[in-house]
């Protein structure tokens, strides 16, 4: 794992295209790999960018006459001077390949509108809050785990987050380990988030797709916690499509409904996630 950062524009490499219309040109101030297939950067924020924590933007980069833009979740906080994304590397990936090059000083463009259905808003009042999670889209939530709305609204917050191998859960491990440190939000926190990790691949503690482990009872007696009930919980899901598709069929087979803005229901999915 290695970080660069010290925002420095000395080293930026001219653009060799001009910046669309209607669109941000944003400068990377970090850039953190934590493997060969995972890495995280933050950017400068627009002063006009509103967003809710949960939703995703358009980013690309100023590399064509035409850019490549993909759906990246916001991994910060609606209340964030910058925006954090968390991303895949794929080696011929129209946007990752070039995207897992970028280094501190250099431009990232991005669309001007924010959405998605990973926001508080489409869910109705709980007592506990679920975010399931594969890879990279835990994203959506390291925004909403550092929302003070988020602990306004619920009284215990569980994520998961499952991946093939152990190097790859350090994004979410560090994100819930500074919580309580964190200035903002960190008072609220304390002995109400739960991380709950597994692995896919590479022998683990857990091992095992969240579903199985759900589904087999190991989830809810590894954890000490009563069985997903709709009268009590909300459920948030983010990642790959085969795992939105098994969690969102359990979810409704336990009579979970899927919510919105317009009809804010017990649970809520993401599509248009990336990677």
């Amino acid at each position: 794992m290695n970080t660069t950062s010290a925002f420095n524009t000395a080293g930026a490499r001219p653009l060799q295209f001009p910046i669309p219309a209607n669109v941000y040109a944003e400068t990377v101030v970090s850039v953190k790999h934590y493997t060969d297939r995972l890495f995280s950067f933050r950017i400068t924020r627009p002063q006009s960018l509103r967003f809710r924590s949960g939703e995703f933007v358009m980013i690309g980069l100023p590399n064509a006459e035409k850019p490549v833009f993909r759906a990246y979740s916001i991994a910060s906080p609606a209340w964030d001077d910058e925006l954090e994304f968390f991303s895949i590397k794929v080696p011929d990936g129209p946007l990752t390949s070039e995207l897992q090059k970028i280094q501190v000083g250099d431009t990232i463009i991005m669309r001007q509108k924010s959405t998605g259905t990973l926001v508080l808003d489409a869910l109705t009042p709980a007592k506990r809050l679920f975010m399931i999670s594969t890879g990279t889209g835990i994203a959506p939530f390291a925004s909403l785990l550092r929302d003070p709305d988020t602990y306004e609204k619920f009284e215990q917050v569980i994520l998961t987050h499952t991946c093939r191998d152990n190097a790859e859960l350090t994004y979410g491990q560090e994100l819930v380990a500074a919580l309580e440190n964190d200035p903002l939000i960190g008072e609220l926190t304390g002995g109400r988030v739960t991380l709950y990790n597994s692995t896919t691949r590479e022998e683990s503690e857990r091992m095992g797709r969240i579903t199985a482990l759900i589904g087999s009872g190991k989830f809810y007696s590894d954890l000490g916690i009563d069985k997903l009930n709709p009268e009590t919980d909300r459920i948030m899901i983010c990642g790959s499509m085969h795992m939105l598709k098994d969690v969102k069929e359990l979810a409704e087979s336990l009579g979970f409904q899927e919510g919105s803005l317009s009809h804010p229901a017990s649970f809520v999915v993401e599509r248009a996630f990336v990677g």
